[in-house]
């Protein structure tokens, strides 16, 4: 059996990891009586833990929000993923970096060695490359997660891919994280219609207004959001038709390569999207399986030339007549 103060502690990391106990369970998971859990619960109260205790059907246990945080008990895993998640946030938002290092200081000084070795295993042997600095600040993330949690409309200025300017006005809905970047997924009230939103393209902080009226959610906002992302901002976009299915073509191209989604169960479509025919070439060469052109024959054109191009830079004797430009080699003379 733990001794009272282990079992205190664990208690105390009971209650912090979820909303509400029964005290019998609380009872089955220290290994003692409702009677010892009802005492560890006052000499906890006593310690400054706001223990709430309830009774009746569905009665017994939950941490309240007291004046003060209590001590925060966590165990190994926790404390590992906790350092972990420390040392790399501050690479992705801004605004974090300061609160991180003297929250690292203070978990390094708790951690017993062999937690410690553990948790800055990872952060050592880890070269950090150049990624630029972060995208988003900590202060304009927790402002947008606030309006959708409120359900407040959102005012702010925004700059378009085309690097255009303009006011919105949208409900937020949820945010986003694909790889360093942060998206809203709101209601755009001026078009009428789901948008997402680059967070790091919003200036300035946004001005909250009216809470809104609950607005049903579509079924596939997760796919209008990868649309947004990486097709529909982009002025050059073909659609082709790839052979495979959708979960073995899914380990072949990457997720950058643009939206893949299935046609049949022996074929899906691909949509791309790219800023200039060239930059739609690179990927389209890059996805390195057979390809048929479905939508977007316009650009068919500028993509030969882009051919061109390159086999001249690379010494091509006949770039219009490559196999890799469409034509047919011409015949030696004579």
């Amino acid at each position: 059996m733990l001794s009272t103060s282990a079992r205190l502690l664990r208690l105390a990391s009971l209650l912090q990891s979820r909303r509400h106990w029964p005290g019998g369970a609380l009872a089955e998971a220290l290994g003692v009586d409702a009677r010892t859990v009802r005492r560890d619960v006052d000499r906890l109260r006593e310690l400054g833990y706001p223990v709430e205790a309830s009774s009746g059907l569905g009665g017994g246990y939950a941490l309240g929000r007291g004046a003060a945080l209590p001590p925060l008990v966590l165990d190994d895993e926790e404390a590992v993923a906790l350092a972990i998640a420390l040392r790399t946030a501050g690479d992705h938002v801004g605004g974090i970096e300061a609160t991180t290092l003297h929250l690292l200081a203070k978990l390094d000084q708790l951690l017993p060695t062999r937690l410690r070795r553990r948790a800055s295993a990872l952060h050592a042997v880890t070269l950090s490359l150049r990624t630029g600095p972060p995208l988003v600040h900590a202060d304009l993330l927790n402002a947008l997660a606030t309006a959708c949690r409120d359900g407040r409309h959102l005012r702010f200025r925004y700059r378009k891919h085309a690097g255009d300017t303009g006011t919105r006005q949208v409900e937020p809905l949820r945010l986003a994280n694909y790889g360093r970047r942060w998206y809203l997924v709101a209601w755009d009230s001026d078009r009428a219609d789901w948008r997402s939103f680059r967070v790091d393209r919003i200036e300035g902080r946004p001005v909250p207004g009216e809470a809104c009226a609950p607005r049903e959610v579509p079924h596939d906002v997760a796919q209008r959001l990868e649309r947004g992302i990486a097709y529909t901002p982009f002025a050059c976009r073909v659609t082709l038709r790839v052979e495979g299915s959708l979960e073995s073509l899914s380990t072949k191209i990457p997720l950058w390569c643009g939206i893949l989604e299935a046609e049949t169960d022996t074929h899906c479509l691909l949509r791309v999207g790219a800023d200039s025919v060239e930059n739609l070439l690179a990927q389209v060469l890059m996805i390195g399986e057979p390809v048929t052109l479905v939508d977007g024959g316009e650009f068919g054109a500028p993509i030969q030339a882009a051919l061109s191009r390159m086999q001249a830079m690379f010494g091509a004797a006949d770039p219009a007549g490559s196999a890799l430009a469409g034509g047919r080699k011409r015949r030696p003379a004579g």
